[in-house]
């Protein structure tokens, strides 16, 4: 939160001086965990499964689809349990990495954070359109 400075304290250069290094401070600390929030969404892996054993999929921290993998349980049935079986991991998929994201956003960004909170309402929003 920017903290408020007074006419008088602009005219002392200490007083503005300070001031500046404060700010300065609060904007280096949120570049820094911007870039760690970036790098740990960008690595982040969710994976899950359709809860029948037929198929395990992995999503990224979007919800974009990156692995899948069928057991051979899939053979026996038609496509459409194929189908049924693959868009439950994936909405289930979907679901753990948007839980994951938002804590990496409250870990790195803060959950008072104005910052993070936009974040994490667009991560709300994402996954709200997968799920739609």
């Amino acid at each position: 939160m920017a903290e408020p400075i007074d006419g008088s304290a602009i005219l002392d250069p200490d007083q503005a001086s300070a001031y500046l290094q404060r700010w300065k401070g609060r904007v280096d600390r949120l570049a820094a965990n911007t870039q760690e929030m970036s790098a740990r969404l960008g690595r982040l892996r969710a994976t899950a499964g359709d809860g029948e054993g037929f198929v395990e999929v992995t999503v990224d921290s979007t919800g974009v689809l990156v692995d899948a993998t069928f057991t051979e349980r899939i053979q026996r049935y038609g496509p459409e349990v194929t189908a049924r079986a693959l868009m439950r991991a994936i909405r289930a998929a979907r679901r753990k990495a948007g839980e994951e994201a938002r804590a990496v956003v409250v870990e790195t960004m803060g959950a008072d954070s104005p910052a993070g909170q936009a974040i994490t309402a667009r991560l709300l929003a994402e996954g709200d359109a997968h799920d739609g």
